[in-house]
């Protein structure tokens, strides 16, 4: 499949005619043609200062709620930031992070109340969420610099998105486009907690007369923890080559590999957070110390993780009739990491899954017959897959055609490595066999092992109207998907295999009536469906005693989800903004948390069952006036559980109370001067309580941080481009606060379930936020 999608991508650049237009554009006209694009917004030095609300908004003309960050507020930010801490102005958009540069995985964003799992993560056509949990890993996607635009959707995705799990909107993003001449661009950063960054993308310009034209860019970034031992590093490279040519055709290959290796910031709960703030257990151990209160779990190197990326994805539009175009793009994806974490291990009583092993362990350190041992938690998968559409434009009518396979492969063990006396623990990738524990007969103990093979094919057509010489625009569509899921539980045990199938309908239509140049409202009415979890369809057993930990839910009904948008659009002289209301009925909602399973902490899923979701969304920014831009968002949200739900055989009166995630109120505001020399961008947000139980009988409190960053552009000198210098300010008043819920639970306290018995209430843990931080960054083109 792969020599396929190259064979195709290499007839498309040496001679094949296409589309500039993404597929989406036709039913969603929110962003200009890519073409457009191209020298408006093609270094992160052109054109300062020009962008409404300092590149925070655009106006748009779908029929859809969309925001958009641009480069003239990325170029503003640390490089370090991730797409989810660039997003975190936009109306609806709430992230939590665990340190202040944006290394750490440990980082979440709801939209409108819904978790990252919930949003769909696209780059130029590919998809990037995680195949088994959907999730997206900001600071695997790709380097700020090379951003051309994030938009996030909050409602939807395109009809013609490869996901499956966008109820909470769509995060797209786009790179910049190669330049034309050969040049390039670099820059070096250093700030607090030993923070180092370097960043060089190298432009080709046209190769020859080939009309291709690309750039590869690579970056090296380190950072010791804020709090705790411990110290992240990253080397991540993106590129992207292309070929355009008449009316507006291209072809490009694009994408990204990263590799990282991050230490673990411990989650905490309400209580440990008000006794003992950021020490004590709160912090991971410096030091390796079987003698401590952990048993020496808590030795940092542990709970390092290392991680590997690569995506690459290459767009092809062809323009085959003046009426009709084709569009592809095909896909491929890899990915490996471990999450491990510190645990103990018994040397006798073994169980693989549920049958009793004889072997009697011989571990270093064992005191009484138990040892200190590092949990492996690994996950590779790979993936691939293609989405193709062919566009049929005729009078007012443009048709879409389209269809979407795609393939993934995903494994994951949990073996086990013994600890030395000092605390090493080797090969942290937990790649090596021998390096691992391993049984008389040469197997790998195991604490659990699954595979699962899934099949997407999704059949889609739809219809972009347009009346009254284009005053009014009506969108319709349809999207059938089907998924197949075929998995194996490789441990000894009762449960073998695990296949589920799916096929849901999903409709949709939109409107929007431009009333005159400024204004405008729109309509839309969306329908969505995911899939439980990987981790829903498996047993997993505790190999300590054979006994089943978490119990599989195979039968578990996907989530489904119609949601409307109805809202006003002011594209004014000065003023742009918008306001939208919307309205979200679930059944079966999917709610990420985390559980512990052998000492190492997984992803898993609750069904929470029903939930009506409705607020409304405002944002508004100016366009400059004096070099000085404006900016504000805000939204009230207010989402209800409609059902009680099932727990321990009884039912937890969860009916009417608030969702977790969800804070009733969150706001904005940035402020960016411009004068295309001297430059700054001051911006605060304010997230209200979240509630983290179903009960509501735990919460995190409200809080508001602020950054600041201001530098100072200079004239060209010599070969070197707008040489820039420039500081940031991360949470400027040195806020101590909890960023968001990690692990939301049923209830905190025990609670009376409606049948009469006793629910035992269980701690959720929180993210802690990260501290004060400033960065210093040079930087020029040339």
């Amino acid at each position: 499949m792969i020599r396929r999608h190259v064979h195709a991508l290499l007839t498309a650049l040496l001679g094949t005619t296409c589309l500039a237009s993404p597929m989406a554009r036709a039913r969603d006209d929110t962003t200009p043609p890519k073409s457009e694009h191209i020298t408006v917004r093609r270094t992160p030095d052109t054109a300062p200062g020009n962008q409404p609300g300092g590149g925070l908004i655009h106006p748009q003309q779908g029929v859809r709620s969309v925001s958009t960050v641009d480069r003239d507020f990325i170029d503003k930010q640390v490089p370090t930031a991730s797409a989810y801490q660039l997003a975190a102005m936009l109306p609806g958009a709430n992230v939590a992070t665990s340190d202040p540069f944006g290394f750490s995985p440990a980082t979440n964003i709801t939209v409108r109340g819904l978790n990252n799992d919930a949003i769909g993560y696209i780059l130029e056509g590919m998809p990037l969420n995680d195949v088994a949990y959907y999730s997206g890993y900001p600071s695997q996607f790709a380097d700020s610099e090379n951003y051309r635009e994030i938009a996030l959707a909050q409602g939807s995705a395109d009809l013609d998105s490869p996901v499956l799990n966008a109820a909470g909107g769509l995060m797209n993003l786009s790179f910049l486009d190669p330049a034309t001449k050969p040049g390039g661009y670099a820059s070096v950063s250093y700030g607090s907690y030993d923070t180092n960054r370097e960043f060089i993308r190298l432009e080709t310009g046209e190769i020859g007369r080939s009309g291709i034209r690309g750039f590869v860019s690579y970056s090296h970034g380190a950072s010791d923890n804020w709090r705790g031992p411990g110290r992240d590093t990253r080397q991540h490279v993106d590129f992207k080559f292309l070929k355009s040519w008449d009316d507006g055709n291209r072809a490009s290959i694009l994408g990204s590999w990263n590799s990282t290796i991050t230490s673990y910031y411990p989650q905490v709960t309400q209580s440990d957070w008000k006794q003992y703030g950021l020490g004590g257990p709160n912090e991971l151990a410096g030091r390796y110390n079987p003698n401590d209160a952990q048993g020496g779990t808590d030795y940092w190197r542990l709970w390092r993780a290392p991680e590997r990326t690569l995506y690459v994805g290459a767009p092809v539009h062809l323009h085959l009739t003046k009426r009709l175009s084709w569009d592809i793009t095909p896909y491929s994806q890899f990915a490996y990491g471990n999450v491990p974490g510190g645990s103990t291990l018994s040397e006798t009583g073994l169980y693989n899954g549920t049958q009793p092993l004889p072997d009697n362990l011989n571990l270093p350190g064992a005191q009484d017959g138990v040892a200190v041992v590092r949990a492996n938690y690994n996950q590779r998968s790979y993936r691939s897959g293609f989405t193709t559409a062919l566009h049929y434009k005729l009078a007012w009518n443009d048709f879409i055609l389209g269809y979407w396979y795609d393939y993934s492969d995903d494994n994951e063990q949990q073996p086990f490595t013994a600890v030395q006396d000092n605390g090493y623990a080797p090969d942290i990738w937990s790649e090596k066999r021998r390096a691992t524990i391993l049984l008389s007969d040469g197997r790998q103990l195991l604490g659990g092992s699954a595979h699962t093979v899934s099949q997407t094919n999704a059949l889609f057509l739809g219809d972009h109207m347009s009346f009254w010489r284009e005053r009014l625009s009506v969108d319709a569509g349809f999207k059938m998907v089907m998924l197949t899921r075929n998995g194996t539980n490789n441990v000894p045990g009762p449960q073998y295999r695990a296949n589920a199938n799916y096929a849901e309908p999903l409709p949709r239509l939109g409107a929007r009536l431009r009333l005159d140049d400024a204004n405008q409202i729109f309509f839309n009415a969306t329908t969505n469906f995911r899939s439980p979890d990987d981790t829903a369809f498996f047993n997993t057993y505790d190999p300590s005693s054979g006994e089943t930990e978490v119990t599989a839910a195979t039968n578990t009904k996907p989530e489904y989800s119609i949601s409307e948008e109805i809202g006003y659009r002011r594209t004014g002289r000065w003023i742009i903004g918008s306001l939208t209301l919307f309205n979200y009925n679930f059944t079966n909602r999917q709610i990420s948390t985390l559980v512990s399973q052998n000492g190492a902490l997984v992803q898993s899923t609750i069904n929470g069952g029903g939930q009506t979701s409705r607020g409304v969304d405002v944002e508004i920014g100016t366009r400059p006036w004096h070099h000085i831009t404006p900016y504000v968002s805000g939204e009230y949200l207010h989402a209800t559980i409609d059902n009680d739900i099932a727990a321990n055989g009884d039912l937890l009166p969860t009916k009417g109370k608030i969702a977790v995630r969800s804070p009733t109120l969150q706001g904005a505001a940035g402020l960016s001067y411009d004068d295309g020399h001297f430059f700054g961008v001051a911006t605060i947000k304010y997230t209200g309580h979240q509630f983290a139980t179903f009960m509501n009988d735990e919460r995190v409190a409200d809080h508001t941080t602020g950054d600041l960053g201001f530098g100072y552009r200079f004239t060209d000198v010599a070969h070197l481009h707008a040489p820039t210098m420039r500081m940031n300010f991360i949470n400027i008043t040195n806020q101590h606060y909890l960023s968001g819920v990690a692990t939301p639970t049923m209830n905190a306290q025990d609670t009376i379930g409606q049948y009469g018995t006793t629910i035992s209430g269980s701690a959720p843990s929180y993210y802690v936020g990260g501290g004060f931080a400033a960065l210093f960054t040079a930087s020029s083109g040339f």
